[in-house]
């Protein structure tokens, strides 16, 4: 539960939040076969369960995204990764829903994954922890549903890697999800997208601290290529126009004479972003989801035809992209639009005008995402009973 102190935490937050860890003790099956002997899912809740249980919220996280989405922990002056539209007021008004927020497996922020305790060895995953996907997490975040009493989330939302799990949603669980919300999505990995996946994973796998990833009994950190991986992602996150907005050709230190060392705001600004990542994010948990995102394809089941993969969807469907977006364009979401449409299912959406690319469903500007996904969070309220 949050608690809020109007004298530490800003009004529109949630406050103070601890995360809570749900367990399983019977084995679970992943869709590659493999077998998981337990498995445990840290999640964190925000507002209040209604006496009918139809407020429920679950929020699905991105790539290098946890269950810290909004709120504060103790000690820390950094809130969680969707502070911007979580909370009392905002946009996912926890005034009126009970959000839940789960880290998937396969994660390193509590999560079972690479970095926990295998039962059967007593020793660390580590890249011996089988492959997941997006079947997997959507199945392990409807038996969390169970263990709170959710019979039926009010909706299912998610950013990029958590938008695919809110579509999802709406295919394998038609009759317990009212809305899915996908934001800066797509329905499949593109080759392109692929490719940067794999050079990230090349960075980390050829990391000589990496040790085939055995790098946890080794006491090493692959640092190096786990920062390689994240510059590069981080570059596709954002737009060539955002970038030059913000930094430019600006020199931070250093001049043009070719005599000493040179370095460029923006590259300042990489190696930071880079070295932050490698310090919290476990290298074959890296490995691992970004598998998870190039194996997704919602019409694999559906005899390669996307309409037909909605054909039992019963929600409705809020599918939002961002102009600048070139990881997932906007001819990504039109894909899933005209999927919807054929299908006969329905659909809000639009592409917004903005500047800041992949990683704009992440913040508070443009102002015009947040009025049209709070406009369509209103709709869901009025079903809430």
């Amino acid at each position: 539960m949050a608690t809020t102190r109007e004298a530490e935490y800003p009004q529109d937050s949630v406050g103070r939040v601890v995360p809570q860890r749900a367990v399983w003790d019977v084995p679970f099956v992943l869709k590659s076969g493999s077998r998981l002997p337990g498995y445990e899912l840290v999640y964190e809740t925000y507002g209040e369960l209604n006496r009918s249980k139809s407020n429920a919220v679950l929020v699905c996280h991105a790539l290098s995204g946890n269950h810290h989405a909004a709120g504060y922990h103790a000690g820390e002056t950094r809130p969680g990764w969707w502070e911007t539209a979580i909370g009392p007021g905002k946009t996912i008004d926890t005034n009126r829903f009970f959000v839940v927020s789960p880290n998937n497996i396969g994660g390193c922020h509590g999560s079972t994954g690479p970095n926990a305790i295998n039962p059967e060895t007593g020793k660390a995953w580590g890249a011996e922890f089988p492959q997941v996907t997006v079947e997997d997490w959507v199945a392990s975040q409807a038996a969390l549903a169970d263990l709170l009493g959710i019979e039926r989330f009010a909706a299912v939302i998610g950013g990029s890697l958590g938008g695919m799990q809110a579509l999802y949603w709406a295919i394998e669980y038609p009759d317990r999800i009212g809305h899915a919300v996908a934001i800066a999505s797509a329905p499949w990995l593109s080759a392109q997208n692929i490719a940067f996946n794999e050079i990230a994973r090349h960075a980390i796998q050829t990391d000589p601290d990496y040790l085939d990833g055995g790098f946890l009994e080794a006491g090493k950190i692959p640092e190096r290529g786990l920062m390689l991986a994240r510059m590069l992602g981080h570059v596709t996150y954002l737009s060539g126009f955002g970038l030059g907005q913000r930094f430019g050709r600006e020199i931070r230190r250093g001049d043009l004479s070719g005599r000493g060392s040179l370095e460029f705001e923006v590259e300042s600004y990489l190696h930071y972003q880079g070295r932050n990542f490698a310090g919290k994010f476990d290298a074959n948990s890296y490995v691992n989801i970004t598998r998870v995102l190039d194996l997704f394809d919602l019409r694999a089941k559906h005899g390669g035809e996307l309409a037909h993969a909605f054909k039992d969807a019963t929600c409705h469907f809020l599918i939002l992209a961002f102009s600048s977006d070139w990881r997932f364009s906007p001819e990504r979401s039109k894909e899933i639009v005209d999927a919807l449409v054929a299908a006969n299912k329905g659909v809000v959406s639009a592409v917004i005008e903005t500047e800041h690319g992949h990683d704009a469903f992440l913040l508070q500007e443009p102002a015009a995402y947040h009025r049209l996904f709070r406009a369509y969070m209103d709709r869901v309220a009025l079903g809430c009973g």
